[in-house]
């Protein structure tokens, strides 16, 4: 077998192939400082505690954290809505400081923002339509400036919270029992003009101060590949500037594996030159956390079952070249019921050992059959181990023909 060193053509080649290759896997972690705050202990699967739970995630082959951002949570009696921007600089930060991506999570609203309630923050209740547009743009664009500031800059940003139906709706008062402001099939033109509207406002905010964050646009509607559909086409032909289709996945919500693969494939098909990220996923390990599909049949509730399920989720995605990230929500949570208000069936966390349940371990895997380079700057010349050019891990010295990295040199292996 011989090898050849490359010249800078290759090394080249190979920066932009790492750079177009990189996937980002994780969870949503907004509760970890309140499970700090109450002494739960996290330890590894061994027994051993773990003293920086973020550091040990990064560890553990996980590259990126997410967390959303309220704009009143104190308005809210909900444990787990505490999240404001003093919060989210000092969490932001953690995750930045130990080499980690932050996706941050404008929920836009004083409450759990999703299809069903995108509630006008309390602050904004008086604001007229186009008044919402400026305060959405100021507001985006002080808490990015404020997370810069502190060195918690974001890298992927959602403009929205599972926004398939719109924003900022009016108050839950105001609004009740009505259609004001949603964003149906068949809604008025102008409540899709009035949305679209805000969001570009938003997007604006994140170019202007964060230039290399990715925008994410979140849809929860994956059960429903129509409405996503119809949600896309809409924001193509307004013109509203984003990166990513990030997109919601629990099974006891939106279904098997298939329909997700469905959804994954009608945007694939669609062709409107956006990555699709995950954003949130979720199995339970012991009770249901939805009741619109029971997937019990083939994936137990047990730990076991949603190991299982983990590892079939990450092979589907691992099948979609579009697909560039996947992220667990709220695999932190560890049981203590003084934190929230009550506890989150789908954690990775096994409340009584304090110890990641198995599926923890397969989430890595999605970025490939061997953890891989999670960024071109985190190689070490000093690495022995061989690497393909989408940032695979190999077993052992190639035996194929192509370029490969090992030891700090970039290889082309041309013969056997």
């Amino acid at each position: 077998m011989k090898s050849i060193r490359l010249c800078a053509l290759a090394t080249a080649l190979f920066c932009t192939s790492i750079i177009n290759a990189q996937k980002y896997v994780g969870g949503d972690i907004s509760m970890l400082p309140k499970y700090e705050e109450a002494g739960v202990v996290y330890k590894d699967k061994s027994g051993n505690t773990v003293s920086d739970v973020i550091a040990f995630f990064k560890q553990e082959g996980l590259n990126a954290m997410r967390l959303r951002l309220f704009v009143d949570p104190s308005k809210d009696n909900d444990k787990a809505v505490c999240q404001d921007i003093e919060y989210v600089k000092k969490l932001g930060k953690r995750i930045k400081d130990a080499g980690m991506k932050f996706m941050l999570d404008f929920h836009y609203s004083d409450t759990w923002a999703d299809p069903s309630k995108q509630w006008t923050p309390d602050a904004w209740k008086s604001l007229s339509d186009t008044e919402l547009e400026n305060k959405i743009y100021e507001y985006t664009k002080d808490c990015l400036q404020q997370l810069k500031s502190a060195g918690a800059e974001p890298d992927m940003i959602q403009t929205g919270n599972e926004i398939s139906y719109g924003m900022l709706w009016g108050t839950e008062a105001a609004v009740k029992g009505k259609n004001t402001n949603r964003c149906y099939t068949n809604s008025p033109e102008a409540n899709w003009t009035r949305f679209t509207n805000l969001l570009k406002q938003a997007g604006k905010a994140c170019r202007e101060v964060c230039s290399s964050a990715k925008i994410i646009l979140h849809s929860e509607r994956v059960a429903k590949p129509d409405v996503l559909i119809d949600f896309l086409d809409r924001m193509k032909a307004a013109s509203v500037d984003y990166d990513i289709i990030g997109l919601s996945y629990y099974p006891d919500h939106h279904g098997n594996l298939a329909t997700m693969e469905t959804a994954l494939e009608r945007v694939e098909n669609a062709k409107y030159g956006n990555d699709i990220m995950i954003v949130e996923a979720g199995y339970s390990y012991a009770w249901s956390i939805g009741s619109e599909y029971n997937y019990t049949a083939t994936y137990p509730y047990t730990e076991e079952g949603q190991r299982k399920f983990t590892a079939d989720l990450v092979t589907t995605l691992n099948k979609h070249d579009s697909v560039k990230g996947l992220f667990w929500w709220w695999p932190e949570d560890n049981g203590n019921k003084s934190v929230t208000n009550g506890w989150w069936n789908a954690a990775l966390y096994d409340h009584n050992t304090g110890k990641p349940y198995a599926a923890f371990y397969e989430l890595k895997n999605f970025l490939g059959s061997e953890l891989g380079i999670s960024a071109l700057g985190a190689y070490k010349a000093s690495d022995p181990y061989w690497y393909s050019l989408d940032g695979r891990r190999m077993n052992s010295r190639p035996q194929t023909k192509g370029i490969y990295l090992n030891n700090g040199k970039k290889i082309i292996i041309n013969e056997k």
